[in-house]
């Protein structure tokens, strides 16, 4: 086995010891097994090769030890301390010197050059801490070998800054003009004091798009129309009109609707009215009205649910009229994709903003293990590199093959024919 390198250095700072890896020779004279548990560390398999590539281009330039076939007054020059990259891992080692005593210079090695460049720098370990490593526990969790660099908890706090403040920059910038949008679902989630409104787009092929966030005090109206300005500047098109489907934020209603006009046809989420009518009632009874009004929003037509519906509502206005006015406050927006006659195809993903809810859910499991918040830009960063990972894992809308059907029908609503809108 060959000793790559043990560097001492004093006082607090970590001391790298010495990496032990195999040549090729004894790589290829291990078994099977042996090969195999080698493999499966990497690390050290990475530093054999490039102890191997680093041999190579020695032995071109200065010829094999103690014999003078290299090339023209090159010799080795004793060794120094030097370090490379395995992955995203600064690994220390001793590196040969050569040196052309012609011309009394030394003679950089092109291969040591390459492998002292990152691949992929601060994305294995953003990966780490997002899925909940912490910074201070790094150094003991890390994959690489003990002896790397760069572990400490200060060092990792910075690279992941920098790692997730590409992912906010990218979030925040990206162009949104290459996707054709038919729906968009927004709601907003609590970080201390502080709302940040998300919104997902849906396309017409069923795929879940991030659109972006902002953040705000409360979903007042001002900032929720900031808010959709700045996705159209980014692309987003509505002109083919757009199924806006919120939770029933007065705010954020009427900026869709200050926004996108009638373009923007508003699907008030099922179950957040159903919860909000519900807090009005007496707990004894509220499970019976649960079920009643979970009866009324699944029947397949618009009259029919309209019809339980106001069943109902004579109900509660025996009961309690603060329960009637809720129920009465978007009561048609509740029915939406009922009234576009899409209810038995999409019922899954469009009734309700459970398509943002799940997304916030697994931002949750990223996010609520930060229990202090520093400042707006960790918030911001965290939530953003939740997001773009989230992104990437979310599958097609329920009932995507029928999309195109749902844009004529929305555009039959809005008054659009081919893309123009036509006057009443």
């Amino acid at each position: 086995m060959k000793k790559v390198l043990q560097i001492g250095r004093k006082s607090k700072v970590k001391k790298a010891k010495a990496a032990e890896v195999v040549s090729l020779k004894e790589y290829g004279a291990l078994d099977l097994d042996s090969k195999v548990a080698l493999i499966q560390e990497l690390i050290p398999l990475g530093l054999m090769h490039i102890e191997e590539e680093l041999r190579v281009e020695i032995r071109r330039l200065a010829g094999d030890k103690y014999q003078r076939n290299g090339l023209p007054g090159h010799d080795r020059w004793g060794k120094q301390k030097g370090s490379v990259y395995v992955k995203d891992q600064k690994i220390p080692i001793m590196v040969q010197r050569v040196r052309d005593t012609i011309n009394d210079n030394e003679v950089s090695l092109r291969s040591y050059e390459k492998f002292q460049q990152p691949t992929n720098l601060d994305e294995g370990l953003f990966r780490r801490v997002l899925h909940g490593l912490s910074c201070r526990n790094y150094r003991e969790c890390a994959e690489a070998i003990p002896e790397a660099f760069s572990l400490s908890p200060s060092t990792v706090s910075r690279r992941y800054i920098r790692a997730s403040s590409r992912k906010l920059k990218e979030m925040m910038q990206r162009s949104l003009g290459g996707h054709d949008f038919v729906a968009v679902v927004m709601d907003g989630k609590h970080f201390g004091e502080d709302e940040i409104i998300i919104a997902v787009g849906i396309t017409m092929e069923g795929k879940k798009i991030v659109l972006g966030m902002i953040q705000a005090a409360t979903e007042n109206h001002k900032v929720c129309k900031d808010f959709l300005y700045e996705l159209i500047e980014r692309g987003l098109k509505y002109d083919s009109g757009l199924l806006c489907i919120i939770d029933g934020a007065k705010g954020l209603r009427k900026a869709i609707n200050e926004v996108f006009g009638n373009k923007g046809i508003v699907q008030r989420c099922q179950w957040h009215k159903r919860g909000n009518v519900l807090s009005y009632l007496p707990k004894g009874i509220q499970e019976q009205f649960r079920n009643k009004l979970q009866r009324a929003y699944n029947k397949e037509t618009y009259e029919q649910a309209k019809k339980a519906l106001q069943s109902i509502r004579s109900e509660l206005k025996l009961l309690n009229e603060s329960a009637v006015r809720s129920l009465d406050e978007g009561f048609e927006e509740t029915l939406t994709i009922h009234k576009l006659g899409m209810h038995t195809e999409l019922k899954r993903s469009f009734r309700t903003s459970n398509i943002i809810e799940s997304v916030m859910a697994v931002v949750g499991q990223k996010t609520d293990k930060v229990d202090y918040w520093k400042n707006s830009n960790q918030k911001q960063r965290w939530i953003a590199s939740s997001l773009l990972y989230i992104e990437q894992r979310l599958n097609r809308v329920n009932g995507y093959r029928h999309l195109l059907k749902l844009r004529e029908a929305i555009q039959r609503e809005a008054g659009i024919i081919n893309g123009k809108e036509v006057a009443a």
